[in-house]
């Protein structure tokens, strides 16, 4: 893997701060909102700052440096951050906290400026694109005693070599692409994470490689739009290091399952248009390919969709559902539905449970539409009143739960893989793990158990889980 000369001067602040910072025994906490892209650059922030001597808490009471790493997809994330500033106010007065908020947030500027104006004790903000400058911007705020904001309003690099603290020592999610070319009406992301943009496939195989030499046994590959991986550098003849024969998104899980020691592979977000033959013939090829693909609807409606600028009709979407469930043998999907999108009828919204009725996913991943700043959904004049987005919300709730209850029943009986994560949060008697189908499945064990795959025998289900012993 490539360190660039920008990584290489982060390092070096990254020494200075841990100079400053030596015999201090200095705590940070992190509060990350959003996808599992923000999770991952949490992730980086964390290794980042343990590099620089500082010890994670989650005690406020002892927080030397407080981050947040904000989401920007739902009205709530606003919400929850200023909730949280407010708590944060009253630490920087007690302690002398430095405050420092980054993420997608802080890439709109009706956010940045009504921190600004209103939070005036936020010492660091800080873009997606200049994540990887943490360090030096940490730095001015520590020697220099100045607030500083950080934020490009373009397109960042894709930046190589950045230390990561992962929660897990098992389970490991893997950026391979940053940004988004769809535009739907209704998301905010593209404006706020810029056009894609792919990592090179070396450095991709060399992370996933040296992740399985450390034991970990599941890969989850994140982008906003994965299976689109490499195909902007193709139109556009931009030119990429092809390595292993890879070339696109079906080639690269190819080659990451061959990676000895990786036992499951996930993917998130895949969008239906570029769902193509090639990607579907790997997904049912590939052995360590979980068999559960997250296939995002967003809406049942035709109409609905062109308005989302989705680039699929309602037609289309289900044609891939039966492609894919004739050539990928134990296939089940999960999905995310918008409901109350601007001008969604009644009959619009029937059409969403008609493709929910045919489909029957695994999992699904409700939304009531919230209006985003910046978007064209904002700017809709036909907006749904929101007594009618919950009735249909309720309507959507009440068929796929009783789908998932139905669903839960092809499980009892049967034998299951389950990676063993650790401790059930609501049972520390019981141990818990997830299958191929990514159900959570609890079951009694030995804490030996825990970071290994093992086979359990499904004995009932509970909605929202399932319960089994331990097969032999």
């Amino acid at each position: 893997m490539a360190i660039s000369k920008e990584i290489n001067d982060q390092k070096k602040y990254i020494e200075k701060i841990k100079e400053i910072n030596k015999d201090k025994k200095l705590k940070y906490s992190i509060l990350t909102m959003g996808c599992q892209l923000n999770e991952n650059d949490s992730e980086k922030i964390c290794g980042m700052l343990e590099e620089m001597g500082y010890v994670k808490t989650t005690n406020n009471d002892e927080v030397d440096l407080a981050v947040m790493n904000t989401c920007c997809v739902r009205e709530n994330a606003e919400d929850k951050l200023f909730g949280k500033l407010g708590e944060l106010k009253r630490l920087k007065e007690n302690r002398g906290t430095i405050v420092a908020i980054g993420g997608c947030m802080m890439q709109e500027k009706h956010i940045t400026d009504k921190i600004k104006e209103s939070y005036p004790f936020v010492d660091m903000i800080f873009g997606t694109h200049t994540l990887y400058k943490f360090p030096e911007d940490l730095y001015k705020v520590i020697e220099e005693k100045n607030k500083l904001i950080d934020i490009l309003d373009i397109d960042g690099k894709v930046f190589e070599g950045l230390p990561i603290k992962r929660d897990s020592k098992v389970k490991a999610s893997v950026t391979i692409m940053n940004g988004c070319n769809n535009f739907c009406s209704y998301c905010i992301v593209p404006y706020v994470r810029g056009r894609e943009r792919s990592r090179m496939p070396k450095d991709i195989i060399d992370e996933v490689t040296e992740l399985a030499k450390k034991g970990y046994k599941e890969i989850t590959l994140l982008g906003q739009n994965v299976n689109s991986y490499l195909r902007v550098e193709r139109e556009n003849n931009v030119e990429f290091e092809e390595y292993q024969g890879i070339n696109s998104f079906a080639t690269l899980l190819e080659a990451i399952n061959k990676i000895d020691g990786i036992e499951r592979i996930r993917f998130v977000s895949p969008h239906p248009k570029d769902f193509t033959d090639d990607v579907i013939d790997a997904i049912a090829k590939c052995d360590k390919v979980c068999k559960l693909i997250h296939l995002p609807l967003q809406a049942g409606s035709t109409e609905i969709l062109k308005v989302m600028n989705r680039k699929y009709t309602k037609e289309q979407y289900l044609e891939l559902v039966e492609k894919m469930k004739a050539k990928i043998p134990n296939l089940t999907l999960s999905t995310d539905i918008i409901v109350g999108f601007p001008g969604e009828t009644d009959e619009d919204f029937e059409d969403t449970l008609d493709v929910v009725k045919k489909v029957c996913f695994e999992q699904v991943y409700m939304f009531i539409y919230s209006r985003r700043i910046g978007t064209p959904g904002d700017k809709m004049e036909n907006q749904v009143p929101d007594e009618i987005k919950h009735k249909h919300f309720d309507r959507l709730k009440e068929l796929v739960e009783s789908q998932i209850e139905k669903n839960n029943q092809k499980y009892i009986g049967t034998i299951q893989k389950v990676l063993v994560e650790g401790k059930s949060k609501n049972n520390e008697n019981m141990l818990t793990g997830r299958t191929d189908s990514n159900k959570v499945v609890i079951f009694e064990g030995s804490e030996d158990l825990i970071d290994k795959m093992i086979d359990l025998k499904i004995i009932s289900e509970h909605m929202w889980y399932l319960k089994g012993v331990v097969n032999g």
